[in-house]
């Protein structure tokens, strides 16, 4: 074992591609194994595309430092991403 897979088995935690459902939302970003690039940014659902990559590309896992974001709190988050401009306020 290299010293830089030491690191990043102790820094990454690793998810098996099976994990990856549609919806699925993590903490931080999940990274491809080499632990460089990144497939999917912090608390983004993934999308049928992403899963079809990974079943195409034949991933066997992904690197997190996160966690999955459990579904109690996506329905909390769901409207995280809905911005709307607010109009101009009234003086008191």
């Amino acid at each position: 074992m290299t010293a830089m897979s030491s690191v990043l088995d102790k820094k990454y935690l690793k998810i098996p591609c099976s994990e990856i459902q549609l919806g699925a939302r993590f903490s931080a970003p999940v990274f491809f194994e080499d632990g460089k690039n990144m497939f999917l940014a912090e608390g983004k659902t993934a999308k049928q595309y992403h899963i079809n990559a990974l079943k195409r590309w034949k991933i066997p896992y992904l690197l997190s430092y996160g966690h999955k974001i459990d579904s109690e709190n996506l329905a909390l988050d769901e409207n995280f991403d809905d911005v709307s401009e607010l109009e101009e306020l009234e003086e008191i």
